[in-house]
């Protein structure tokens, strides 16, 4: 279970432009085609997060192996090599005083071909959900962080009709090994961006897209229902990217169509977008470091779920800022400055009546960027592109989140 949390007081979006592109995608292919425990008696928790393509290299067969391995990306290879240094990572969460590490478990890699379970890999599971729990952290468990088999890519992705009955015997593998405990699961990352990226890369034709929500939405019910056949009191998210304006429309495809099948929302922000900041559109065009923060907007995004989700939990999945191969912002905004800033922010809206129990911050290391290694959002910083020992360096952000987890009292 987690650490006792301390006494704490503290006053003091990555994907923007790719949701702009779902809004009217979205659009196009429409034309074309157990009660949760308030948050409020809940111990507030601190983490990280992480997923497992992006983080742990020795990458398998995989539908983003194979997009990795296209023109349009910079090669995978070894990311940072968390398969082999999962202990080391994990360790430094917990010197951070982290009570929650978010992982995931790639199908890909328990089941790389139809009806083979890979116990070596397994195995590897086991030790990284041990190794968590050794330091006093709570797993939160990522079923789906937009990687599927090899297999299942050449069967057509998403649009192949026995995917969701595939993707619910992972789910079933993974929940009846690690359910119980405390464990916090996540079915699928940011479905709204997970459509874009399959249909951006050619996973999926565009006109699938409503297809694929469908699909989607069918995977989270069966796996809820899976996860507390094993832990009638687990806590199951999906955790939404929110983008100001476009966030309620996003949520009818997936969101709420779950709703009954949440036991909080689980929230990922990045970047909000005002009248006089409307630089969010580099986050479009591969340039998300030069996106000029807006901690205000967690604000809004936390008191918008609060309104439209009356009484559900929320947890702050993901929140955290790039930079550009490590070197300093343009805008001189440090990772410092962006930890305090937002925590602030969400401090201020649980004041206001926001149940939120939770934040974690993305990433505890730089790791592949969905194509790229260019934006690093790590509190250690790595150097995948010239550096073979893979050397973690702390930024300013570890000492700031030491000392937000240790002093910040959120109620």
């Amino acid at each position: 279970m987690t650490a006792a949390a301390s006494a704490r007081s503290f006053v003091t979006p990555r994907r923007a432009g790719l949701h702009v592109v779902v809004v009217t995608l979205m659009a196009l292919a429409v034309g074309a085609a157990g009660v949760p425990a308030h948050a409020e008696d809940r111990e507030f928790l601190w983490g990280v997060s992480s997923s497992g393509f992006q983080s742990e290299g020795a990458s398998p067969d995989s539908n983003w192996s194979r997009y990795a391995a296209s023109a349009r990306h910079e090669p995978v290879g070894t990311a940072v090599d968390f398969r082999h240094r999962y202990r080391e990572d994990i360790a430094r969460a917990a010197d951070l005083g982290a009570e929650v590490y978010r992982v995931s478990v790639e199908w890909a890699r328990i089941q790389p071909a139809p009806g083979h379970w890979d116990e070596t890999e397994l195995g590897y599971y086991d030790d990284v959900i041990a190794a968590i729990r050794e330091f006093g952290m709570t797993p939160m468990i990522t079923l789906d962080h937009w990687v599927y088999p090899g297999w299942i890519a050449d069967r057509g992705g998403w649009a192949y009709p026995g995917m969701v009955d595939a993707w619910l015997a992972h789910a079933d593998a993974v929940a009846a090994r690690y359910a119980g405990n405390g464990t916090l699961w996540v079915t699928v990352n940011e479905p709204s961006a997970y459509v874009w990226q399959e249909v951006s890369n050619g996973g999926l034709a565009a006109g699938e897209a409503p297809m694929m929500f469908d699909r989607l939405v069918e995977a989270h019910r069966g796996a809820y229902e899976t996860i507390h056949r094993y832990d009638p009191r687990a806590q199951v998210t999906s955790n939404a990217a929110y983008i100001p304006g476009a966030a309620p429309y996003l949520d009818t495809w997936f969101l709420d169509r779950v709703r009954d099948r949440l036991d909080f929302v689980g929230v990922d922000y990045y970047y909000g977008v005002t009248p006089d900041n409307l630089t969010a559109v580099n986050a479009a065009i591969e340039r998300p470091y030069a996106v000029t923060p807006h901690p205000a907007g967690l604000y809004d995004a936390l008191m918008d779920y609060t309104r439209r989700f009356p009484g559900m939990p929320l947890y702050v999945v993901e929140n955290g800022m790039p930079t550009a191969d490590g070197a300093p912002r343009a805008d001189g905004w440090t990772r410092s400055r962006h930890l305090q800033e937002h925590v602030t922010q969400m401090v201020r809206a649980i004041a206001d009546g926001a149940p939120v129990f939770g934040y974690n911050y993305w990433s505890i290391t730089d790791n592949y960027e969905w194509g790229s290694y260019e934006p690093r959002f790590g509190l250690y910083t790595v150097d995948v592109r010239t550096d073979p020992a893979l050397t973690r360096r702390p930024t300013d952000g570890v000492d700031a989140y030491r000392e937000i987890i240790t002093e910040t009292r959120v109620r």
